[in-house]
């Protein structure tokens, strides 16, 4: 292990990079029917059909395994849409994020690692990294909305894609309530019209 560098995020290449990838869709697989208190380094090597010293020596811990999972589901993750206008770009946004939570396999993986997440520091720190990979991704169009004059100048970006999802995971983990397409538009809906009325607008470093 290069030293300062936490097991598990040194990417691999060539022959080792199959491995990684085995290593990893066996942690969705765990992670999804056991939740994060069932990972096991050992169970994943034996789901993976690679040897525990490789699993070991490359990730070193549970947490190790999970950032580098949530790394690979980042860069994995659908790219953002252009479709001209700020609601399309956020619509678009939202309906993704909708279809990614109510997925059987990835709504179940997300709700795990979030889980995992209020109980473990490392894992916390891999979950915030993961989003705000996801949030730089949309970012764009936000700006793009200001250069087309469709939202005020000094509109935060990120703030506004924050705004896209946050209900959203509100009805996956709090609420209970339906999570279908027209729920993620009117997510969508709701973000761009706050933004059209300059609720997202920092002055001095501060919202307005």
């Amino acid at each position: 292990m290069t030293d300062g560098v936490e097991p598990g995020t040194v990417r691999p290449g060539g022959r080792t990079a199959r491995v990684r990838e085995a290593v990893l869709r066996a942690a969705e697989d765990a992670l999804t029917e056991q939740g994060f208190t069932g990972l096991d380094l050992a169970d994943v090597a034996r789901r993976a059909q690679v040897g525990k010293t490789t699993v070991y020596r490359r990730w070193g811990t549970v947490t190790g395994l999970v950032a580098d999972l949530l790394q690979d589901m980042a860069e994995q993750s659908a790219p953002r849409t252009e479709t001209g206008s700020l609601l399309g770009d956020l619509t678009a946004n939202a309906r993704l994020v909708q279809r990614t939570l109510t997925d059987p396999r990835q709504g179940a993986l997300f709700k795990a690692l979030i889980a995992a997440a209020t109980g473990d520091v490392k894992t916390a720190a891999a979950l915030h990294r993961f989003y705000d990979i996801r949030v730089r991704e949309w970012a764009p169009c936000v700006r793009q909305a200001v250069e087309r004059g469709e939202v005020p100048e000094g509109t935060d970006p990120h703030d506004v894609i924050r705004a896209v999802s946050a209900p959203l995971y509100y009805h996956l983990l709090i609420s209970g309530g339906r999570l279908d397409e027209p729920t993620a538009d009117r997510a969508a809906e709701a973000a761009a019209m706050a933004a059209r009325a300059g609720v997202f607008v920092r002055v001095g470093g501060k919202q307005a």
